[in-house]
């Protein structure tokens, strides 16, 4: 969790990085997806263009800033023990605010903006 929350939100803030975390466990609860923290990240990973990109681009999962991986550290401890409420609204997805497009072909509704991302249900 805690790495998924580095490389998808590591420029964030914590609130940014929780939104990712609760995107793993929006997914979890709901039947459409796998049950299992790690399941729910590396789904698509197989193929070109999963939801948490930083899985399947082929680079480094090695986290590389000491400061912002001990506050993606803290953050998902705080997520997985139940000490944070879901600041995106029950999202699903979430992509960058740079993209021209959404990445995905089906109407989603908008949840919320929180930094760079968008996130949907």
């Amino acid at each position: 969790m805690a790495q998924a929350m580095y490389f998808e939100a590591g420029i964030e803030q914590r609130e940014g990085m929780l939104a990712v975390g609760w995107v793993v466990l929006n997914r979890m609860a709901h039947p459409g997806f796998p049950s299992g923290v790690c399941q729910v990240i590396r789904q698509g990973g197989e193929r070109r263009g999963c939801q948490f990109s930083y899985w399947c681009d082929g680079k480094s999962d090695t986290p590389y800033n000491g400061r912002v991986w001990r506050q993606a550290s803290r953050a998902a401890r705080d997520l997985l023990t139940g000490l944070t409420a879901d600041p995106t609204g029950g999202a699903l997805f979430f992509h960058a605010v740079s993209l021209r497009r959404v990445p995905w072909r089906v109407e989603r509704e908008k949840t919320t903006q929180i930094g760079r991302h968008i996130y949907y249900r």
